[in-house]
Protein backbone atom coordinates (compact mmCIF):
# COMPACT_ATOMS: atom_id res chain seq x y z
CA UNK A 1 0.00 0.00 0.00
CA UNK A 2 1.37 3.42 -0.97
CA UNK A 3 2.20 5.57 2.03
CA UNK A 4 0.39 8.60 0.60
CA UNK A 5 -2.97 6.85 0.21
CA UNK A 6 -5.65 7.92 2.73
CA UNK A 7 -6.41 5.43 5.48
CA UNK A 8 -8.70 5.13 8.47
CA UNK A 9 -8.25 3.52 11.90
CA UNK A 10 -11.42 1.43 11.50
CA UNK A 11 -11.13 -2.37 11.45
CA UNK A 12 -13.78 -5.07 10.94
CA UNK A 13 -13.27 -6.50 14.43
CA UNK A 14 -13.38 -3.16 16.18
CA UNK A 15 -16.01 -1.33 14.13
CA UNK A 16 -18.11 -3.69 12.01
CA UNK A 17 -19.77 -5.78 14.70
CA UNK A 18 -23.57 -5.76 14.69
CA UNK A 19 -25.14 -5.43 18.14
CA UNK A 20 -28.77 -4.90 17.16
CA UNK A 21 -31.59 -7.30 16.27
CA UNK A 22 -30.82 -9.98 13.71
CA UNK A 23 -32.77 -11.79 11.02
CA UNK A 24 -33.01 -15.58 11.04
CA UNK A 25 -30.74 -17.56 8.71
CA UNK A 26 -33.51 -18.33 6.22
CA UNK A 27 -34.62 -14.70 6.01
CA UNK A 28 -31.01 -13.57 5.73
CA UNK A 29 -30.36 -16.04 2.90
CA UNK A 30 -33.46 -14.79 1.07
CA UNK A 31 -32.27 -11.21 1.48
CA UNK A 32 -28.80 -12.05 0.19
CA UNK A 33 -30.20 -13.86 -2.84
CA UNK A 34 -32.69 -11.07 -3.55
CA UNK A 35 -30.01 -8.40 -3.18
CA UNK A 36 -27.59 -10.13 -5.53
CA UNK A 37 -30.44 -10.74 -8.00
CA UNK A 38 -31.31 -7.05 -7.92
CA UNK A 39 -27.67 -6.15 -8.60
CA UNK A 40 -27.58 -8.63 -11.50
CA UNK A 41 -30.73 -7.06 -12.93
CA UNK A 42 -28.88 -3.76 -12.93
CA UNK A 43 -26.20 -5.27 -15.16
CA UNK A 44 -28.87 -6.45 -17.60
CA UNK A 45 -30.68 -3.11 -17.57
CA UNK A 46 -27.55 -0.99 -18.01
CA UNK A 47 -27.52 -1.17 -21.85
CA UNK A 48 -31.19 -0.13 -21.89
CA UNK A 49 -30.54 2.73 -19.52
CA UNK A 50 -27.82 4.04 -21.84
CA UNK A 51 -30.46 4.54 -24.55
CA UNK A 52 -32.73 6.65 -22.34
CA UNK A 53 -32.72 10.40 -21.90
CA UNK A 54 -31.03 11.71 -18.75
CA UNK A 55 -34.33 12.11 -16.81
CA UNK A 56 -35.44 8.61 -17.78
CA UNK A 57 -32.05 7.15 -16.91
CA UNK A 58 -32.13 8.87 -13.52
CA UNK A 59 -35.62 7.54 -12.76
CA UNK A 60 -34.53 4.02 -13.64
CA UNK A 61 -31.39 4.38 -11.51
CA UNK A 62 -33.41 5.60 -8.52
CA UNK A 63 -35.83 2.68 -8.81
CA UNK A 64 -33.04 0.14 -9.17
CA UNK A 65 -31.05 1.56 -6.25
CA UNK A 66 -34.05 1.51 -3.94
CA UNK A 67 -34.80 -2.05 -5.04
CA UNK A 68 -31.25 -3.17 -4.12
CA UNK A 69 -31.45 -1.54 -0.70
CA UNK A 70 -34.94 -2.91 -0.05
CA UNK A 71 -33.84 -6.41 -1.09
CA UNK A 72 -31.05 -6.33 1.49
CA UNK A 73 -33.54 -5.20 4.14
CA UNK A 74 -32.29 -1.61 4.36
CA UNK A 75 -34.83 1.14 5.05
CA UNK A 76 -34.01 4.45 3.38
CA UNK A 77 -34.69 8.03 4.51
CA UNK A 78 -33.80 10.94 2.22
CA UNK A 79 -33.75 14.33 3.94
CA UNK A 80 -33.71 17.47 1.79
CA UNK A 81 -34.12 18.04 -1.95
CA UNK A 82 -31.53 18.44 -4.73
CA UNK A 83 -30.79 21.98 -5.90
CA UNK A 84 -31.93 22.92 -9.39
CA UNK A 85 -28.57 23.95 -10.81
CA UNK A 86 -27.23 22.21 -13.92
CA UNK A 87 -24.50 19.74 -13.05
CA UNK A 88 -22.94 19.36 -9.60
CA UNK A 89 -20.18 17.60 -7.74
CA UNK A 90 -21.75 15.45 -5.03
CA UNK A 91 -19.39 14.72 -2.13
CA UNK A 92 -20.26 12.34 0.70
CA UNK A 93 -18.68 10.68 3.70
CA UNK A 94 -17.93 7.01 3.07
CA UNK A 95 -18.99 4.09 5.26
CA UNK A 96 -19.98 1.14 3.11
CA UNK A 97 -20.57 -0.31 -0.35
CA UNK A 98 -24.20 0.54 0.48
CA UNK A 99 -23.28 4.21 0.03
CA UNK A 100 -23.31 3.75 -3.75
CA UNK A 101 -26.96 2.67 -4.17
CA UNK A 102 -27.93 5.01 -1.33
CA UNK A 103 -26.53 8.10 -3.09
CA UNK A 104 -27.90 6.87 -6.42
CA UNK A 105 -31.37 6.56 -4.88
CA UNK A 106 -31.34 10.29 -4.10
CA UNK A 107 -28.83 11.82 -6.52
CA UNK A 108 -28.13 9.50 -9.45
CA UNK A 109 -24.98 10.41 -11.32
CA UNK A 110 -21.59 9.19 -12.47
CA UNK A 111 -19.53 7.71 -9.64
CA UNK A 112 -15.78 8.10 -9.20
CA UNK A 113 -14.23 4.82 -8.06
CA UNK A 114 -10.84 3.17 -7.78
CA UNK A 115 -9.80 1.16 -10.82
CA UNK A 116 -9.85 -2.11 -8.83
CA UNK A 117 -13.65 -1.95 -8.78
CA UNK A 118 -13.61 -2.98 -12.46
CA UNK A 119 -12.53 -6.50 -11.42
CA UNK A 120 -15.24 -6.99 -8.76
CA UNK A 121 -17.67 -9.81 -9.62
CA UNK A 122 -20.94 -8.43 -11.08
CA UNK A 123 -20.50 -5.04 -9.38
CA UNK A 124 -17.49 -4.20 -11.54
CA UNK A 125 -19.39 -4.83 -14.76
CA UNK A 126 -22.34 -2.84 -13.44
CA UNK A 127 -20.08 0.07 -12.50
CA UNK A 128 -18.45 0.14 -15.93
CA UNK A 129 -21.77 0.00 -17.77
CA UNK A 130 -23.22 2.65 -15.47
CA UNK A 131 -20.70 5.27 -16.58
CA UNK A 132 -18.42 5.09 -13.54
CA UNK A 133 -15.26 7.18 -13.79
CA UNK A 134 -12.25 5.15 -12.69
CA UNK A 135 -8.99 6.44 -11.21
CA UNK A 136 -5.74 4.55 -10.65
CA UNK A 137 -4.95 5.52 -7.08
CA UNK A 138 -1.40 4.19 -7.16
CA UNK A 139 -0.46 6.34 -10.16
CA UNK A 140 -0.44 10.02 -9.24
CA UNK A 141 0.40 11.07 -12.78
CA UNK A 142 -3.04 9.90 -13.97
CA UNK A 143 -4.88 12.19 -11.55
CA UNK A 144 -4.87 15.34 -13.75
CA UNK A 145 -6.46 13.39 -16.59
CA UNK A 146 -9.12 12.02 -14.23
CA UNK A 147 -9.91 15.52 -12.96
CA UNK A 148 -10.16 16.75 -16.55
CA UNK A 149 -12.58 13.93 -17.39
CA UNK A 150 -14.70 14.79 -14.35
CA UNK A 151 -14.73 18.47 -15.31
CA UNK A 152 -15.87 17.56 -18.82
CA UNK A 153 -18.75 15.48 -17.45
CA UNK A 154 -19.75 18.33 -15.14
CA UNK A 155 -19.70 20.85 -18.00
CA UNK A 156 -21.99 18.55 -19.96
CA UNK A 157 -24.52 18.81 -17.12
CA UNK A 158 -23.80 15.47 -15.47
CA UNK A 159 -23.82 14.92 -11.75
CA UNK A 160 -20.54 13.39 -10.54
CA UNK A 161 -20.40 11.59 -7.19
CA UNK A 162 -17.18 11.38 -5.15
CA UNK A 163 -16.26 10.06 -1.70
CA UNK A 164 -13.38 12.45 -0.99
CA UNK A 165 -12.26 10.84 2.28
CA UNK A 166 -10.66 8.28 -0.05
CA UNK A 167 -11.28 5.52 2.48
CA UNK A 168 -14.21 4.02 4.34
CA UNK A 169 -14.80 4.93 7.99
CA UNK A 170 -17.24 3.14 10.27
CA UNK A 171 -19.51 6.18 10.58
CA UNK A 172 -18.58 7.12 14.15
CA UNK A 173 -15.93 9.47 12.83
CA UNK A 174 -14.60 10.71 9.53
CA UNK A 175 -11.49 11.60 7.60
CA UNK A 176 -10.22 14.68 5.82
CA UNK A 177 -11.78 15.49 2.46
CA UNK A 178 -9.03 15.29 -0.14
CA UNK A 179 -9.09 18.34 -2.44
CA UNK A 180 -8.20 16.79 -5.82
CA UNK A 181 -11.76 16.12 -7.01
CA UNK A 182 -12.89 19.62 -6.04
CA UNK A 183 -10.68 21.05 -8.78
CA UNK A 184 -13.12 19.57 -11.30
CA UNK A 185 -15.95 21.62 -9.81
CA UNK A 186 -13.82 24.77 -10.02
CA UNK A 187 -12.79 24.08 -13.62
CA UNK A 188 -16.39 23.39 -14.67
CA UNK A 189 -17.90 26.23 -12.64
CA UNK A 190 -20.51 24.05 -10.92
CA UNK A 191 -21.89 23.75 -7.39
CA UNK A 192 -20.64 21.29 -4.79
CA UNK A 193 -23.39 19.31 -3.05
CA UNK A 194 -22.26 17.91 0.33
CA UNK A 195 -24.29 15.00 1.68
CA UNK A 196 -24.15 13.18 4.99
CA UNK A 197 -24.65 9.40 5.16
CA UNK A 198 -25.57 7.59 8.37
CA UNK A 199 -26.60 4.03 9.18
CA UNK A 200 -28.37 2.76 12.26
CA UNK A 201 -27.22 0.47 13.77
CA UNK A 202 -23.76 1.57 12.65
CA UNK A 203 -21.72 -1.62 12.79
CA UNK A 204 -23.74 -3.75 10.39
CA UNK A 205 -23.21 -1.45 7.42
CA UNK A 206 -19.54 -0.58 7.98
CA UNK A 207 -17.26 -2.01 5.27
CA UNK A 208 -13.81 -1.17 6.56
CA UNK A 209 -10.22 -2.38 6.62
CA UNK A 210 -9.66 -5.83 5.15
CA UNK A 211 -13.32 -6.85 5.58
CA UNK A 212 -14.18 -9.37 2.82
CA UNK A 213 -17.07 -8.24 0.61
CA UNK A 214 -18.97 -11.49 1.12
CA UNK A 215 -18.73 -11.13 4.91
CA UNK A 216 -20.09 -7.60 4.65
CA UNK A 217 -22.94 -8.71 2.39
CA UNK A 218 -23.94 -11.41 4.88
CA UNK A 219 -23.70 -9.02 7.84
CA UNK A 220 -26.05 -6.59 6.12
CA UNK A 221 -28.45 -9.38 5.17
CA UNK A 222 -28.60 -10.68 8.75
CA UNK A 223 -29.05 -7.26 10.37
CA UNK A 224 -32.51 -6.45 11.63
CA UNK A 225 -34.03 -2.96 11.32
CA UNK A 226 -31.07 -1.50 9.42
CA UNK A 227 -31.84 2.09 8.42
CA UNK A 228 -29.88 4.34 6.06
CA UNK A 229 -30.26 8.10 5.97
CA UNK A 230 -28.86 10.50 3.40
CA UNK A 231 -29.08 14.21 4.18
CA UNK A 232 -28.70 16.69 1.32
CA UNK A 233 -26.92 19.66 2.87
CA UNK A 234 -26.82 23.22 1.55
CA UNK A 235 -24.91 23.39 -1.77
CA UNK A 236 -21.72 25.42 -2.10
CA UNK A 237 -22.39 27.65 -5.08
CA UNK A 238 -19.83 28.21 -7.85
CA UNK A 239 -17.57 31.19 -7.30
CA UNK A 240 -18.14 31.31 -3.55
CA UNK A 241 -14.68 29.93 -2.71
CA UNK A 242 -11.38 30.54 -4.50
CA UNK A 243 -9.59 27.20 -4.55
CA UNK A 244 -10.01 23.45 -4.18
CA UNK A 245 -8.64 23.29 -0.65
CA UNK A 246 -11.18 25.86 0.53
CA UNK A 247 -13.95 23.95 -1.21
CA UNK A 248 -12.86 20.63 0.31
CA UNK A 249 -12.66 22.12 3.79
CA UNK A 250 -16.06 23.81 3.49
CA UNK A 251 -17.70 20.55 2.38
CA UNK A 252 -15.97 18.60 5.13
CA UNK A 253 -17.04 21.09 7.79
CA UNK A 254 -20.63 20.95 6.54
CA UNK A 255 -20.68 17.17 6.95
CA UNK A 256 -18.92 17.34 10.33
CA UNK A 257 -21.33 20.02 11.56
CA UNK A 258 -24.28 17.84 10.60
CA UNK A 259 -22.70 14.92 12.44
CA UNK A 260 -22.10 17.06 15.53
CA UNK A 261 -25.78 18.00 15.63
CA UNK A 262 -26.86 14.36 15.84
CA UNK A 263 -26.55 11.79 18.63
CA UNK A 264 -23.53 9.56 18.12
CA UNK A 265 -21.71 6.86 20.03
CA UNK A 266 -18.41 8.07 18.61
CA UNK A 267 -15.34 5.95 19.19
CA UNK A 268 -13.13 7.81 16.72
CA UNK A 269 -12.07 11.41 16.37
CA UNK A 270 -12.00 13.07 12.98
CA UNK A 271 -8.31 13.13 12.14
CA UNK A 272 -6.18 13.52 9.07
CA UNK A 273 -5.65 10.27 7.21
CA UNK A 274 -2.50 8.37 8.04
CA UNK A 275 -0.98 4.97 7.25
CA UNK A 276 -2.19 2.04 9.31
CA UNK A 277 -1.44 -1.65 9.17
CA UNK A 278 -5.11 -2.65 8.94
CA UNK A 279 -6.85 0.35 7.53
CA UNK A 280 -9.66 1.10 5.09
CA UNK A 281 -8.69 1.71 1.49
CA UNK A 282 -11.81 1.69 -0.64
CA UNK A 283 -12.21 4.70 -2.92
CA UNK A 284 -10.01 7.39 -4.43
CA UNK A 285 -9.50 10.95 -3.32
Amino acid sequence: MSVWLPTAPCTPKGCATHHGPVAGPVRAAVRLFAGLAAVACGVLLAPLAALLSAPGRHRLTRCWSRAVLRAFGVRVHVVGVPHGLRGSLVVANHISWLDIPLVAAALPGRMLAKSEVRSWPVLGLLAARGGTLFVERDRLRTLPATVATMAGALRDGSRVVVFPEGSTWCGRGGGRFRPAAFQAALDAGVAVQPVRITFSPTGAAAFVGDDPLLASLWRVATAGALTAEIRLLAPILPGSLPDRRSLALAAQLAVESDRANRPSSSVHQCVSSRPAARSSVRTPS
